[in-house]
């Protein structure tokens, strides 16, 4: 081991810090795209921290507080929250400003303008969205979704289908799946969502009212057997680019009620896995916020959050469909596409059970449902997690969003 690298085997690189950021943009010749030509003048820009995950710094930097400019996000080398006792690769900016590159050709309209990486730092430089609200915060000051799903449908296709085997010649396909290989970060998506919340473990926690519940949920072989089967799917099927952290902290919207810009942000999970995977963080996170919604007495409210689930499916399809005829590969016909669709959906519905039931018994929480006060909170946590396992297990019956609006809205697994 160098000098130059940590006790992990990382480089030794710099983490900025407000005050750097304007000689940062200068260095890198971007002071032009904040309306400044003169590169040796950056008086007068303001620079504010908004980092609020653990794994990244992320600085807004602009001339007039109000008006967006640029964004400047660093990934740091460890989980801000355990420090350097829980070392992470920096390299996953990398497969962000891949993401980022295949994304400004496909869904342009869907994602922040990408001007550029810095590996040496670890840092890419984007266009400020912070006058849209991050999904999530909205939903928990009981904002409607709008139609948001529709724009994340048509989002998932685009991306879906032009970086699969359909949308790309098979060396060129190949390429990509070698390209985008993201082990790291793709071990934490198999043990957070895939792995820990269905044993005993240190990161694991959950609402006092559901204890006996979990305790049920971890010696149910029936799920245990499911989520290993999800989690072999989800480590061997190499559909298309993902974004791979799809959930509603991931999405960004503006205008009333959501239906005016979507700006789907940190791909930093991106790998080459299963369609499905994407759509179902989205549909968990749309599930949750439902069931928020009805325990809090608003029944409405709840309702249109669990359609969310039935605008992207139809949007995805929609989009999917419409793409389909410019296939580079003919041998794949019609009826191979409802096939595969239909694939997609049951993967989704799985996929979905795993993020909601690690979001109220595994690590990462939500405040959908830790905002909540008690008794609410516990009903809600016991009702995620009884409808977590009713999409693991019983995905293959679930035919239509409809039935799994039956089930969001009732209490998780009727007839169980």
């Amino acid at each position: 081991m160098t000098s130059d690298t940590t006790a992990s085997g990382y480089p030794v690189y710099a983490l900025l810090a407000p005050a750097d950021i304007p000689g940062y943009l200068r260095s890198r010749d971007l002071l032009p795209l904040l309306g400044l030509p003169d590169s040796d003048s950056a008086d007068g820009l303001t620079v504010r921290e908004v980092s609020d995950g653990n794994l990244n710094r992320i600085f807004l930097v602009r001339r007039d507080p109000d008006v967006p400019g640029l964004a400047v996000k660093q990934a740091l080398p460890y989980v801000r929250v355990h420090g350097e006792s829980w070392p992470l690769t920096p390299y996953r900016a990398a497969a962000e400003a891949r993401a980022y590159e295949h994304l400004a050709a496909i869904a342009p309209e869907f994602t922040p303008a990408f001007h550029g990486y810095d590996p040496g730092t670890f840092t890419l430089v984007l266009e400020d969205v912070g006058d849209l609200r991050v999904l999530r915060g909205a939903t928990v000051e009981g904002a409607s979704p709008g139609e948001v799903g529709r724009g994340i449908g048509v989002f998932v296709a685009r991306l879906a289908f032009a970086t699969s085997d359909f949308g790309m010649p098979s060396q060129d396909r190949k390429r990509l799946i070698a390209e985008s290989v993201n082990p790291e970060l793709c071990e934490l998506t198999e043990a957070m969502i895939l792995g820990e919340p269905y044993i005993e473990h240190e990161h694991n926690r959950n609402h006092p009212a559901i204890d006996p519940l979990v305790k049920e949920l971890r010696a149910d072989a029936e799920l245990r057997r499911e989520i290993g089967l999800l989690r072999h799917v989800f480590m061997t099927k190499a559909e298309a680019l993902l974004h791979g952290d799809l959930h509603s902290g991931s999405i960004m919207v503006g205008g009333p009620e959501g239906n005016g810009r979507i700006a789907v942000i940190d791909p930093e999970f991106s790998f080459v896995g299963p369609i499905g995977f994407d759509l179902g963080l989205f549909w968990a996170n749309a599930f949750i916020a439902a069931i928020r919604a009805d325990v809090l007495g608003d029944p409405a409210l709840a309702a249109e959050h669990v359609a969310q689930v039935g605008l992207s499916w139809e949007a995805f399809t929609g989009e999917f469909r419409r793409l389909w005829p410019s296939r580079v590969d003919r041998i794949f016909d019609d009826g191979f596409l409802e096939v595969f669709l239909d694939g997609v959906w049951r993967d989704g519905l799985g996929f979905a059970g795993g993020e909601a039931m690690r979001r109220v018994i595994g690590y990462a929480h939500v405040p959908d449902i830790d905002g909540l006060p008690d008794p609410e909170q516990g009903r809600a946590a016991a009702r995620v997690a009884r409808l977590s396992r009713a999409l693991i297990v019983r995905r293959r019956d679930l035919d239509t969003p409809g039935d799994v609006t039956a089930l969001a809205l009732g209490d998780g697994e009727p007839g169980a």
